[in-house]
């Protein structure tokens, strides 16, 4: 069922037939609408229950330098909104629907527009980390970006082997990083094939990148590494400053409630727009109860 979810998320006409069609058949228990007023609307919500934010505007295969300018466009109109209404927000964003596969010109360009306006807004930007195609380029766009910006982190994928050295490769840069086991079908050359195997990672990289001193995020709905996070910094330490829980908008808000009440920092990671098919897909993908909720709500009346 994953690997059919996945292949769904890659379809150029049934994401096109999605923009057409608007939030439909339970996309938006995951989404939170197709415009900045309506996704305003929801963080502030999620604020008024101590919950922080981080953005996304959606975008899929923009393959062309126009939609990839209007795509930061829309990402600096999300970034004025946070500072309008004083929202408790972040920025998340993928290099793809900045211009990756285009040119490095266009990316850097729309990148460098983005982080000016983030920074007159006081809002930090995260850089979405995509397929191991193009894992390396994200990389080298962080750390171009990095030695110019304060205001930027980015995402490091656990079920990657190159991952390890990817955490003591950044180290020279203090960098702020979302760490996450990974969304994408790899190989598995390039890729642990067993969950057991990520989840072990997964725990390394947080450990070393707390012991480094570094802010680090741990995104994950997976109560056995948030419960091996708390026992670790509590072991160490390591205050709560320096490290957030993040969880995807819609799943688990109950758990995101009770991380809060804890007194741990959660950030919920909220998407909108209209190019939410591939999205939707992907989270259809990871767990079946996902499925189970859209083909209950499509027969409620």
């Amino acid at each position: 069922m994953k690997d059919f979810f996945l292949f769904l998320s890659k379809n150029k006409f049934l994401t096109r037939m999605a923009k057409k069609y608007g939030l439909r058949f339970g996309a938006a228990r995951f989404v939170a609408g197709e415009t900045i007023g309506q996704a305003v609307g929801v963080i502030k919500d999620l604020n008024s229950k101590g919950l922080v934010v981080t953005i996304d505007y959606l975008g899929e295969f923009v393959d062309n330098e126009k939609e990839a300018n209007e795509m930061a466009d829309n990402s600096i109109d999300a970034i004025k909104a946070i500072g309008r209404e004083q929202l408790n927000s972040q920025l998340s964003l993928k290099m793809t629907s900045m211009g990756l596969d285009i040119s490095e010109e266009v990316v850097m360009r729309n990148m460098r527009r983005i982080l000016d306006a983030a920074k007159e807004n006081n809002v930090f930007v995260t850089i979405d980390m995509e397929d191991y195609s193009r894992c390396q380029k994200t990389i080298d766009i962080f750390k171009t970006l990095r030695a110019e910006y304060d205001n930027v982190g980015t995402v490091i994928q656990a079920y990657l082997y190159r991952t390890v050295g990817d955490i003591n490769d950044l180290n020279d840069y203090s960098p702020n990083l979302r760490l996450v086991k990974g969304a994408y079908k790899e190989s598995p050359e390039v890729a642990f094939p067993e969950k057991k195997d990520v989840d072990e990672n997964f725990k390394k990289i947080i450990e070393m990148h707390l012991m480094n001193g570094n802010y680090t995020a741990v995104a994950t709905h997976d109560d056995a590494i948030i419960d091996h996070t708390k026992q670790f910094v509590k072991q160490h330490g390591i205050p709560n400053t320096q490290f957030e829980f993040q969880m995807l908008y819609g799943i688990r808000p109950e758990r995101q409630v009770e991380l809060v009440k804890e007194g741990y920092t959660m950030r919920v990671y909220v998407p909108y727009g209209t190019d939410w098919y591939g999205y939707f897909m992907r989270r259809l993908a990871e767990r079946p109860a996902n499925v189970a909720f859209v083909v209950k709500g499509m027969f409620k009346k």
